[in-house]
């Protein structure tokens, strides 16, 4: 088995924090490292690091040892040095990160290699909202899945909300579907709250990277409102996340507006500890995102038992039922009246979705491989039959 691990290993070069499809990716390192090599593209080379090699790689980028950039160099230029051995036919290729699938090249090399490729589909909201994503990436991700309709002999999608989008993206292409496996992907261990309670004043959390396709200029206006019309007495707005893209109208609210200043707060950075007690004692996960293809902040909020206001979309239908409450995400006064709402801690809506919550079981990793041990079953036996 071999892992394309290159956009993890450069991600930790240039020190950026983990996204969820590296969360993902890393969950695939965890799994499956004992029994695989660690494949990175370096320097126009693709470098099939040796075992021992791939054990140190996974361990970094892990966490589990530290290690200097330099050093870190130094372990894949060696392992460069020990040769590069091709594919055999039944040797699994992972790549769950997307990254290099643009590229004609890479195609060309995975084909000349052989295998038996596998790729993780996170979304194909490049393709169905373009608005929401940087500008060329539409054009990027129909290579991405050409190339996996094209190479893959499976695919692994985290949701059935994906697997309908993949569907229909393959019959309006007249393009075919290798096997597909629906795995749903599992929260963060998140430790027991062990620093107390963060704020003194009623607050909700919006969890995320800060994009337009969060709506995060949704829940700001509605904050300028509160403020407005309440003052202090207000509930607080935490916003957890990295600053990312198409965000102006965003960043311009959180730096200039001085009405929300004192009731907003952002935090770019969060440990597990501290994100645990940011949730653990929020009156509610705000989720007003435009388009998922998954939604983890539900996924984490509901296994700590912290209420959840999101928006409709089937993909937290269905891995959510009915627990949390659900507004359309332009639905300004709707937004507004469940968040005067759930400030509450007695609020008759709020006690009934904690009881909704209490029979929640979230999923698992072992739930997770469970159903890509029996793709790879499913793809080792089609081979055999061929």
């Amino acid at each position: 088995m071999l892992i394309d691990v290159t956009r993890l290993a450069s991600r930790w070069m240039n020190e950026r924090l983990p996204t969820g499809v590296d969360r993902v990716s890393l969950a695939y390192i965890r799994h499956f490292r004992h029994q695989a090599r660690a494949m990175i593209r370096y320097g126009g080379r693709w470098i099939d690091v040796p075992y021992e090699y791939s054990q140190k790689i996974f361990s970094v980028l892990l966490g589990e040892i530290e290690q200097s950039k330099a050093r870190f160099r130094w372990t894949v230029w060696c392992a460069s040095l020990r040769g590069r051995s091709r594919l055999k036919a039944n040797d699994v290729f992972f790549n769950t990160g997307h990254s290099g699938l643009d590229q004609i090249a890479y195609g060309k090399r995975l084909g000349a290699w052989g295998g038996r490729p596998v790729f993780f589909l996170h979304d194909l909201i490049p393709i169905s909202h373009p608005e929401y994503c940087r500008p060329g990436e539409a054009e990027k991700h129909h290579r991405r899945l050409d190339l996996m309709l094209s190479l893959a002999q499976g695919l692994v999608v985290n949701s059935r909300a994906t697997l309908r989008d993949l569907e229909n993206y393959a019959v309006c292409n007249g393009r075919k579907i290798p096997p597909v496996a629906v795995a749903y992907l599992a929260p963060a261990t998140l430790p027991q709250d062990s620093c107390g309670r963060p704020l003194d004043f009623p607050y909700f959390v919006i969890l995320g990277t800060i994009e337009s396709r969060k709506n995060h200029l949704l829940l700001l206006h509605i904050w300028r409102q509160l403020v407005e019309m309440l003052g202090d007495a207000a509930p607080r707005l935490v916003v957890i996340g990295q600053r990312g893209w198409e965000c102006e109208q965003v960043v311009d609210l959180l730096d200039r507006c001085e009405v929300l200043q004192g009731f907003v707060v952002e935090k770019p950075q969060c440990s597990d500890a501290e994100l645990a007690a940011w949730l653990m004692h929020a009156q509610a996960l705000l989720f007003p995102s435009f388009n998922e293809g998954f939604g983890m902040p539900l996924v984490e909020a509901l296994m700590l038992r912290v209420p959840v206001i999101a928006s409709d979309l089937s993909v937290f239908r269905e891995i959510a039922g009915n627990i949390p409450e659900y507004l359309d995400p332009l639905d300004g006064l709707g937004w507004r009246r469940q968040i005067l709402a759930y400030q509450d801690d007695d609020n008759e809506c709020r006690q009934a979705q904690l009881a909704r919550m209490a029979s929640y079981v979230p999923p698992t990793w072992a739930a997770h491989f469970k159903v890509v041990d029996d793709l790879l079953m499913r793809i080792d036996q089609r081979a055999r039959r061929v």
